[in-house]
């Protein structure tokens, strides 16, 4: 079977918890952390509400794909637990390939707690668990070049040995989205992948902490690395041909090395919750470049609409749109 999207990365059970009793804390002067939530020290946080959903990086890209129309599959490693059951029988609801999901003995699968503030944006903690054990063998590699796209989202565990490997795949369009992990470990460490990415996907967060990795551009000012362009000419001589840089709400500016393309915010009827917007846009986008031949301007139509539709709904997968609503 020839497939569209490959996503490789975590899948996870979300449990997401609401509370106003946070305090949004301007911190300008970190530019790594510039927006905090707070909470009193030694007190007890009454929540108002929880949820179980489905999370995770590749495994909302892959729900993405597949809603979109796309022949999808996943690679990632969960454990031999009821939650990585639930994790997989999701997956086969959704129409994504499971074939390729490893099981892992003696490790959990991995879960996050989402805290969601009175403004509808959170914080996610993660417990990689058994997503720490992904690995790519060379039946794995035989798989993935029977794709189209192979698509990467957070990795952990040994992620070094896992992008060697992915990236030894040959004229495959690669969709890069990395996860903290990766973003922290710097410049050096990930500059030969930035060279052989088709569309390299960042929050500007994101960005400006892979910008100031690198020794040439670490001593440039706040004003400097808060300009969205300044951001996307740095990353994109890094060599990836497409860069999005996604900025909450802003919008998403996406450079190509030639035009600069902008898209603001589509205004959402409600804003429920805004845990897997990233990944909501990040995938759209690059199923709108499989779709109309490399259209950006589109791309980052489909990449907003169901950002809207992702963030009026509870948790990551829920709001994600099918072909005939796009």
């Amino acid at each position: 079977m020839k497939y569209d999207f490959i996503t490789i990365g975590g899948a996870t059970e979300d449990i997401t918890f609401y509370t106003d009793e946070g305090a949004v804390i301007k911190n300008k002067k970190d530019i790594l952390r510039q927006s905090l939530i707070a909470f009193e020290r030694g007190s007890k946080i009454y929540i108002d509400k929880s949820f179980s959903s489905f999370g995770g990086g590749a495994a909302n890209s892959a729900v993405s794909f597949s809603r979109l129309g796309f022949r999808a599959g996943i690679m990632t490693s969960i454990g031999l637990d009821v939650r990585g059951k639930s994790i997989v029988n999701n997956f086969k609801n959704q129409k994504v390939d499971v074939s390729k999901i490893k099981k892992i003995k003696n490790r959990d699968s991995a879960f996050s707690f989402v805290l969601v503030g009175k403004d509808k944006e959170r914080i996610t903690f993660s417990v990689r668990g058994a997503g720490d054990e992904l690995q790519i063998t060379n039946a794995d590699l035989r798989f993935l070049k029977n794709t189209k796209w192979i698509y990467i989202s957070s990795l952990s565990g040994a992620w070094q040995g896992v992008l060697r490997q992915i990236f030894s795949v040959s004229q495959k369009k690669i969709a890069w989205n990395p996860g903290s992990t990766q973003i922290k470990a710097g410049f050096d460490k990930i500059a030969k992948y930035l060279k052989k990415t088709t569309v390299l996907c960042l929050n500007k967060d994101e960005a400006i902490e892979l910008v100031i990795s690198n020794k040439n551009y670490k001593n440039k000012d706040n004003r400097f690395l808060n300009n969205i362009r300044n951001l996307h000419k740095i990353i994109n001589g890094y060599g990836s041909e497409i860069v999005l840089i996604t900025n909450g709400k802003k919008g998403a500016d996406v450079f190509d090395g030639e035009c600069f393309y902008h898209q603001n915010i589509i205004k959402e009827k409600k804003r429920i919750d805004a845990t897997g917007v990233g990944d909501a846009f990040n995938s759209s986008f690059v199923a709108g470049l499989e779709r109309y031949n490399g259209d950006i301007k589109k791309s980052m139509k489909i990449g907003l609409k169901n950002t809207a539709s992702v963030i009026g709904q509870q948790g990551a997968q829920n709001g994600l749109l099918i072909k005939k609503n796009i």
